[in-house]
């Protein structure tokens, strides 16, 4: 059984969050753990230096309004899970800074998911907002990215640039996944100018036949820094698998902004692993 954390702020409450994680326990059987972070004051937000290595981002509290918000989600997600058979934890005890404490809590869990549209979606215009880019650039487990509305998952498509980081995307997904590896896969691959053939062809291929039976390779064409996301968006019922998602350290083949496009068409589930 995998332990899956799902996370939601304030009022804000995903629906394909939980719809996502339904289909999964619909599968194989899942505990889902729901961290529930405090709502914020959206005109004080500001970022400040933890004096540490890296950047934290501060939420302040909206202490007043607070607490019922977080109550009414928390008996949401209780009915959800009690209606579809779903076993279950509620974490609300986040304080404070609530994105350091969901990414200490993302280290003892499997898998986070969250919904893309509404996660901290009035702290800005942008999608992923600068609260889901610290999430998916510091969590300690593998992120599923999922918009409100979305196909279930019914294929597979594998972001392949020959990069460390997408090969551990890829047998990450295998292993949380095994009920998805049967459906159709499609690796894909964007070539540099002056590289035409699959980096380590050979050894991609054995290690990602021996998971995925029904299994093509496709090389995209034209300018696959632009139009990356607006090809996936016609893929239905499709889930795409990529690596990292730093600030510095994208796929050195697509745009470094390939999987923010892709989460903010909101057409579907994206599966972020880094080491």
């Amino acid at each position: 059984m995998r332990k899956i954390l799902i996370a939601f702020d304030g009022s804000h409450f995903s629906e394909g969050a939980m719809e996502f994680a339904r289909i999964l326990n619909k599968k194989n059987r899942i505990l889902l753990a729901g961290a529930f972070l405090p709502q914020v004051d959206y005109a004080n937000l500001w970022s400040y230096s933890g004096g540490g290595a890296a950047d934290k981002l501060y939420i302040p509290l909206v202490e007043d309004e607070d607490a019922e918000s977080v109550k009414k989600n928390i008996s949401r997600f209780e009915n959800y899970c009690l209606f579809n058979k779903i076993e279950y934890r509620v974490h609300k005890d986040f304080l404070d800074f609530a994105l350091p404490e969901l990414m200490y809590e993302s280290r003892f869990a499997d898998l986070l998911i969250i919904g893309s549209q509404t996660f901290y979606e009035q702290t800005g215009v942008d999608t992923p907002n600068d609260y889901l880019k610290e999430v998916l650039h510091k969590v300690e487990c593998p992120v599923i990215v999922v918009p409100e509305r979305f196909d279930p998952p019914q294929r597979n498509i594998l972001s392949y640039d020959g990069s460390g980081a997408s090969v551990y995307a890829i047998k990450q997904f295998v292993y949380l996944f095994p009920e998805l590896t049967t459906n159709p896969t499609l690796l894909v691959y964007a070539a540099e100018k002056e590289k035409k053939t699959l980096p380590d062809e050979l050894n991609i291929q054995e290690l990602v036949t021996r998971h995925f039976k029904d299994l093509s390779l496709f090389q995209l064409g034209a300018n696959p820094k632009k139009y990356f996301a607006s090809w996936l968006s016609e893929k239905k019922g499709a889930i795409l698998i990529s690596g990292a998602f730093a600030r510095s350290d994208f796929s050195r083949l697509f745009h470094k902004s390939f999987v923010a496009d892709v989460i903010s068409d909101h057409h579907l589930p994206v599966f972020i692993a880094h080491k």
